[in-house]
């Protein structure tokens, strides 16, 4: 966060710890070539780009080598559904923020975010041992 206010963004509110929490953050005009730009941020921490259409934000949002998840906020269902399409991401939550997530989903990034998915049907599959046996030559 220094590092991004050092380049130049703004600090709109937040960017104060205090022990191991971190208060809720908004900056603007953060660089591209900054850490908080280019890594992904796992705190109550969120950097506002002003862009120029539709197209402008997904590719702004692909323009990362992490994709988790995106929300997208817009009544229209065929935005929605170009904003599915388009972005490079694990999920697209129309109407909430991106860390939404029930547990019957599956959960997880895209490109460098993450490994796998979460989710029931995955921790299924994390704690099974599959086997096999083979009987041969044997009446029964």
């Amino acid at each position: 966060m220094r590092e991004a206010v050092d380049a130049g963004a703004t600090l709109l509110t937040g960017g104060k710890r205090d022990g191991a929490s971190y208060a809720p953050t908004v900056l603007t005009g953060v660089p591209a070539d900054v850490t908080l730009s280019c890594e992904e941020v796992f705190g109550p921490v969120l950097t506002v780009r002003k862009v120029d259409g539709e197209a402008e934000a997904f590719a702004a949002v692909n323009d990362s080598k992490y994709g988790l998840q995106a929300g997208v906020f817009t009544h229209d269902l065929q935005t929605a559904f170009r904003a599915h399409r388009a972005l490079e991401v694990g999920g697209v939550v129309v109407g909430d923020v991106p860390s939404y997530r029930a547990d019957q989903m599956p959960y997880g990034g895209a490109k460098q975010s993450g490994v796998g998915r979460e989710g029931v049907r995955f921790a299924m599959e994390d704690y099974t041992y599959e086997r096999v046996m083979v009987l041969t030559g044997l009446a029964l």
